[in-house]
């Protein structure tokens, strides 16, 4: 649970998307506020993949340098 809380990515992704709730409170509803919403869900999808495939990587000895691409 840490590695998500301290996360500099979840903590940009919480602070953004605290931004849209404002937003979506004060703002007006068409179509732009969808998608800011479909942007902010894909950035949650990217940061939470980032902290799994970083934990991983961790929890692995020796994981960076066996790696091919």
């Amino acid at each position: 649970m840490r590695k998500f809380l301290f996360n500099t990515a979840m903590i940009s992704v919480v602070v953004g998307g605290w931004h849209i709730l404002q937003a979506t409170r004060n703002g007006p509803r068409d179509w732009r506020l969808v998608l800011t919403w479909i942007g902010w869900g894909l950035s949650v999808a990217v940061a939470v993949g980032n902290v799994v495939k970083d934990a991983d990587e961790k929890s692995v000895p020796g994981a960076t340098a066996a790696r091919v691409n």
